[in-house]
């Protein structure tokens, strides 16, 4: 599901609201994740699971194309952990 088919759901289970209506929700809702985790933060939305960041070491790493090795710096990353509640959905 893309973002657009979420915003499809939504106004169609939620008639009285209209598709920009629900289209803010989702960006002000994603826009709260993404910058509690800039905030070095933690998300997580009980039965349905957890947002964090991990921390990856620089490295050196290799240009595909070409070969070439190149430094790569160290950086954090999203992660994701499913809560217990949707992996039992998920497994029935």
């Amino acid at each position: 599901m893309i973002r657009s088919e979420l915003v499809q759901r939504l106004v169609a289970d939620n008639p009285g609201l209209s598709a920009r209506d629900v289209e803010r929700i989702v960006t002000v809702f994603f826009d709260a994740i993404v910058e509690q985790l800039k905030e070095d933060g933690r998300v997580e939305l009980r039965g349905f699971g957890a947002f964090s960041t991990r921390a990856r070491d620089a490295r050196t790493g290799r240009n595909p194309r070409t070969g070439e090795t190149v430094d790569v710096d160290a950086k954090r990353v999203p992660y994701f952990k499913p809560g217990k509640e949707m992996r039992l959905r998920l497994n029935v």
